[in-house]
């Protein structure tokens, strides 16, 4: 009798496991229907290429003023949903939709990149006085790198998307780096998928002495072309 009953809790126990992974799936489901929808990713693109002209913008303007171009390239893209999944699970998040326009913030991402270190805060404060652009948020990784040595300003806008009949505010990620910072990023993210556990510490600190010289190159850089302004 008492293992019939055993058996018929397990059973019932199992088929609860059975619909809350159906449950689940589903919910992750809807979730990726939304996010890769015609309405997301029409309104996702809008937002990068209204951020592109703006940087074009403000590249042309700053240009003219100092006879040299200051933003020496840009990119945007649209966070993917295996990366979205994976933040949102690291932040303890639900795979829900509306929770991930609020918490994460580089669903839209765009990337500028400029010649010195001071055109970086720059191009952030012309940015800044734009209209129809709201800074939410500033996460200097230039004057903090990350412990990682990472380098790079991070700004979380706002932009104003003109639809139909009203205006909605998108949010978007802008990253402004120095060449020098942008390629130390882009090693590091690829050789962080190669480093075995056992050399992690090693690697890490031997990465952590190139983002020392990238710093140093970017600040020497800086220096010579201050000189070069003077004569």
């Amino acid at each position: 009798m008492i293992s019939c009953i055993a058996v018929r809790n397990d059973q019932k126990t199992i088929y609860t496991q059975i619909e809350e992974e159906r449950q689940r799936l589903k919910k992750k489901e809807q979730f990726k229907h939304l996010l890769n929808g015609s309405e997301f990713q029409m309104k996702g693109k809008c937002a990068i290429s209204l951020m592109q002209t703006k940087l074009d913008i403000i590249n042309t303007i700053l240009t003219m003023k100092y006879g040299r171009n200051v933003i020496q390239s840009q990119t945007g893209r649209l966070k993917e949903f295996d990366s979205v999944c994976k933040k949102m699970q690291k932040k303890g998040l639900e795979l829900n939709f509306d929770l991930a326009l609020e918490k994460i913030n580089d669903l839209i991402g765009v990337r500028a990149v400029c010649a010195y270190m001071d055109d970086i805060y720059q191009v952030a404060e012309l940015l800044g006085r734009q209209k129809d652009i709201r800074i939410i948020k500033t996460k200097d990784y230039i004057k903090e790198p990350k412990k990682s040595g990472y380098q790079s300003l991070h700004l979380i806008l706002e932009a104003a998307i003109p639809q139909q009949d009203d205006i909605q505010w998108i949010k978007i990620e802008l990253q402004l780096r120095t060449a020098a910072m942008d390629y130390w990023a882009n090693l590091d993210h690829q050789l962080r998928y190669k480093r075995g556990k056992k050399d992690a510490q090693l690697i890490d600190e031997e990465l952590q002495q190139c983002a020392s010289v990238i710093r140093s190159l970017d600040q020497k850089m800086l220096k010579i072309r201050k000189k070069i302004d003077k004569i």
